[in-house]
């Protein structure tokens, strides 16, 4: 008995030793060594089943680090091992969400390598993960490989069936329609969206799928049923079943854009019914801009088809809702030159001065807008939106300066920062830092115009201060400056930082060529400390906060680590700890069995320099997680129990030998 529990002692460390190296190898790029360790472990594994939990999550974390890697071959195998390893015993398996994870990431990465050529892999493993833990987002997957493997209609048709009976979330299922009519399953989208409206008829968000179907309608160009929806929406508007904010103003622009396509055509009357229906539904005596600029579409309408007095009560609509607007007084002179009204019209010649000072406006401001249509066309293409929104900004500058023309300007900037930074991203780095150093001029300006802004009113809640601080940031950092400690100490400046803002500027100082560790983990803790201060914290927020806490000041595949840094992570697992005391049931298994994990490989690293008080201390640190591991605790509480006896009799052991040599 002796001997064999000597022997299980043995493999039992060996299993540990070979893990641990296995996780130095993927570290280091040495993926061929990693998989020689792990086939070791396997085979230890057969004679030690209380791992199998253990060595299953080991392999999917390295199939994680190679998907991002986009090293698919490798991916594959990391986690198609993962899943073997965990079906090897079901006593001690990670658990039934866990290996649908597993699944749906394997089946992912197939899709994703050459789905023609692994359709049936895919397909495979994304069934498997259904069986094991059916899932909205395991649902969609399967959809996504079956439109994109060429599957039929009535297999794609039998996959959004299992969708609608796993009550999946509306936002899923609007996902899928749009996946459908982007790989042309015209017929299926419109089938499925009309089954998807009658099931979730109840909802409050039912709107946004509604607008959908009118878009795909008018996309389409069926008009006519297009037309019959917005009528069925219009009298629920008007009988309790309003649209969301959102949505609503999602079918304006919609409406808009189809009366202004037909006004291009001279196609006044249609125009004129697009319009009327986005009239519908704005509330009588409403004052909006927006309104405004609605009635003068509508009256240029009316004065198409020669309907004057029409065109007259709608400019008088206008008036009233923005009185001051240069166009709306521009149309009223237009209406009363029809009238040969002297008085409104004072006399020709004063109005043709006028229309001819409106036309130099009017000529500037259509190539100003102009230059702000084209820059936002160009999302896909960072140097063309960059360049539109730099001349917009320059023909802006032609025009007399007031408040709205500042704001515009300011928005152009920002807009021209953020797209010189996405270029930086997408440019090899031998180009970058004249992207950057572009970026860093519209800030400057930016920051100039702003302080004339501020200077002029107060702007509750407006976040241009936090994105000007985060496009400097995020440039000084990649140009390497080192007045990015002096920008952070603005944004903590900042009155009512948001969290938020602080986590993109630790995630943007480690973004390469960017490496500000100590500013990452500056800007984490502060972000921690806001978010554990809501009435309500964040858990997951906080979580990721501590996670990459913890990430930056323990890589993985280290040979030794320092006291102070030791200290440092103790410190941010005992936020962990009180994180999940505070909510268990709301922190997430994985995130947990990480900690777990981290913590027990620090333990056997200590152990391995000798290090057995710290050994001690951390290993046993890691067992504090295990009753927090739910349906996973009893098989990991097992298995680390008697890990955990085992490196406290060894410590032991060495203390007696270590007194008996003194």
């Amino acid at each position: 008995t002796d001997v064999t529990s000597s022997k299980e002692d043995v493999e039992q460390d060996l299993l540990r030793i070979l893990s641990y190296q296995a996780e130095s190898a993927i570290t280091q790029g040495n993926n061929q060594e990693a998989v020689v360790y792990i086939q070791r472990c396997k085979e230890i594994l057969l004679r030690l089943p209380k791992d199998t939990a253990f060595l299953s999550l080991l392999c999917y974390n390295f199939g994680v680090d190679m998907y991002h890697l986009r090293k698919f071959e490798d991916s594959a195998f990391w986690l198609s091992q993962s899943y073997d390893i965990g079906k090897m015993n079901a006593k001690y398996a990670p658990g039934s969400e866990v290996l649908a994870k597993v699944l749906r990431l394997l089946a992912t990465v197939y899709l994703e390598w050459d789905c023609q050529r692994f359709q049936d892999k895919a397909l495979n493993a994304v069934s498997l993960a259904n069986k094991e833990c059916v899932s909205a987002f395991g649902l969609y997957l399967k959809i996504r490989i079956l439109l994109t493997s060429g599957a039929s209609d009535n297999h794609i048709r039998a996959g959004l069936n299992e969708m609608l009976e796993s009550e999946a979330s509306l936002e899923v299922c609007l996902n899928t329609v749009k996946l459908l009519m982007a790989e042309d399953r015209e017929v299926l989208a419109f089938e499925y969206l009309k089954r998807m409206c009658q099931h979730f008829e109840s909802s409050p968000d039912l709107g946004t799928a509604l607008v959908l179907h009118i878009e795909l309608l008018l996309q389409r160009g069926k008009e006519l049923l297009g037309k019959q929806k917005i009528e069925d929406i219009i009298t629920g508007h008007y009988t309790g079943k309003q649209l969301t904010p959102q949505a609503l103003t999602t079918l304006h622009v919609m409406l808009w854009d189809k009366a202004a396509n037909h006004f291009e055509t001279s196609n006044y009357s249609e125009a004129l019914q697009w319009y009327n229906y986005s009239l519908s539904f704005f509330k009588a005596g409403q004052m909006e801009p927006n309104l405004a600029k609605l009635q003068r579409n509508r009256a240029s309408c009316f004065l198409q088809l020669k309907q004057l007095e029409k065109a007259k009560e709608a400019i008088k609509e206008a008036e009233r809702c923005d009185p001051d607007c240069i166009f709306t007084q521009f149309s009223v002179y237009k209406i009363a030159v029809q009238e040969n009204n002297m008085e409104k019209g004072t006399c020709k010649t004063l109005y043709f001065h006028f229309v001819g000072v409106c036309v130099c406006v009017c000529v500037l401001v259509c190539v100003l807008v102009t230059a702000w249509n084209l820059a936002l066309q160009c999302e896909s293409s960072p140097d063309r939106m960059r360049d539109f929104f730099v001349l917009s900004y320059q023909l802006s500058q032609l025009c007399p300066p007031d408040r709205t023309l500042l704001m515009g300007q300011r928005t152009c900037l920002l807009m021209a920062a953020a797209a010189s930074l996405e270029l930086c991203r997408k440019s090899p780095h031998s180009t970058q830092t004249e992207e950057l150093t572009q970026a860093l001029e519209h800030i400057q300006i930016c920051w100039e115009i702003w302080k004339t802004l501020k200077a002029s009113g107060s702007f509750p809640a407006d976040p241009t201060d936090s994105l000007l601080l985060l496009y400097e940031f995020e440039a000084r950092a990649k140009l390497n400056d080192p007045k990015v400690e002096t920008i952070v100490e603005s944004v903590l400046e900042l009155e009512n930082v948001e969290a938020k803002v602080l986590e993109t500027i630790a995630a943007l100082a480690m973004e390469p060529p960017a490496h500000f560790p100590l500013l990452c983990k500056k800007a984490l803790r502060v972000a921690l400390s806001l978010h554990k201060k809501q009435p309500q914290p964040d858990l997951a927020h906080c979580s990721k906060c501590v996670h990459s806490l913890i990430k930056l000041s323990l890589p993985s595949g280290v040979s030794e680590v320092e006291a102070h840094v030791l200290e440092e992570v103790w410190d941010y697992y005992e936020e962990a700890l009180s994180i999940i005391a505070s909510a268990p049931d709301d922190f997430a298994v994985m995130e947990t069995l990480w900690l777990l994990t981290r913590a027990w490989n620090t333990g056997i690293l200590l152990y391995s320099l000798a290090q057995y008080p710290e050994a001690e201390k951390w290993c046993g640190l890691a067992m504090s997680f295990v009753r927090h591991l739910g349906t996973l605790q009893e098989s990991y509480e097992t298995q680390m129990s008697g890990l955990y006896s085992e490196i406290l009799d060894r410590l032991d052991k060495e203390k007696r030998n270590r007194n008996m040599e003194e």
